[in-house]
């Protein structure tokens, strides 16, 4: 079955006095591209998450945010009383050396001075993460349903459109008569005009035909192009990562397709090429997204 690399799961977690709430998104992208927002104290565990996801998720452009909510303000920053007093001497001594008329209100500058504002260093307890991990284990499980459900309905559209190319090849066949006596009857007219005028060989003439019908014979195309749509109907039941597999098939279908135009000298099977060409476009689209 197909995946989609579009995905969302999110999980909250209570731990002690902390509210955690884990969001993890997902994009398609050719790489697994991951951006991860987490608070400092998590830093030691960033590597491990990365691990976690790349194994559970394979591929995607993922984005992992993790944030902490405290209920009872531990994490409000304190203000360092004697660095402000300490900054605001300096000030008022070089405002008066340089003659600067003083300002009314310091405080607005002062706050914003490095080392004013500090909050104690906080430590990732186990306690925290044995709660915190399953939490984001959960949140993964969830963007993968959220994947399956998106494939599904992938597969489904993709499978119809496949079921159509495979559905317009008997149509060519409707055609083949008709276009093989227009071609016949197309030579026997040159042929009829080359006898009367007598001058041309006989023998080079037929290897000519022969070549000529070689290269307007459509049947080995048909029958690949029936191969590769039932291929890809195949690999779309596996239960691995078929999204760039399937779009190397896609492009086998395309040069099928592309061929039996080239050599199709007719203008109804010419139509019935395009309208496979348009549902290979669209299934192209949709396997930008396949995982």
């Amino acid at each position: 079955m197909l995946y989609s690399m579009t995905g969302y799961g999110k999980e909250t977690c209570h731990v002690l006095d902390k509210k955690i709430i884990i969001e993890i998104r997902s994009l398609n992208s050719k790489q697994f591209d991951l951006n991860t927002k987490i608070p400092s104290y998590y830093k030691e565990k960033e590597l491990f998450i990365r691990n976690l996801l790349v194994n559970k998720l394979s591929r995607g452009k993922i984005d992992f945010n993790l944030f902490v909510e405290a209920n009872n303000g531990e994490n409000v920053a304190n203000i360092n009383e004697k660095a402000i007093s300490n900054y605001y001497s300096q000030l008022k001594q070089i405002a008066e050396n340089l003659d600067i008329k003083e300002e009314q209100n310091w405080f607005s500058t002062l706050i914003k001075l490095p080392d004013v504002l500090k909050s104690e260093r906080t430590v990732l307890s186990n306690e925290e993460w044995d709660e915190v991990l399953p939490s984001i284990e959960n949140a993964i499980n969830y963007l993968i349903v959220f994947r399956e459900q998106d494939g599904f309905s992938m597969e489904q559209d993709i499978t119809k459109r496949i079921y159509s190319i495979n559905n317009l090849i008997s149509e060519i066949e409707v055609f083949e008569e008709e276009r093989i006596n227009n071609i016949k009857n197309r030579i026997l007219v040159n042929l009829a005009e080359m006898e009367n005028k007598g001058n041309y060989d006989k023998n080079r003439f037929e290897q000519e035909l022969i070549y000529y019908l070689e290269k307007l014979d459509i049947t080995e195309e048909k029958v690949r192009l029936s191969n590769h749509c039932n291929y890809f109907i195949e690999n779309m039941k596996s239960e691995e990562s078929v999204g760039k597999k399937l779009g190397f098939i896609s492009q086998e279908i395309g040069r099928e397709i592309n061929t039996i135009g080239s050599k199709a000298n007719n203008a109804d099977i010419q139509r019935i090429v395009v309208q496979m060409k348009d549902e290979l476009e669209k299934i192209k689209e949709q396997l930008m997204n396949v995982l």
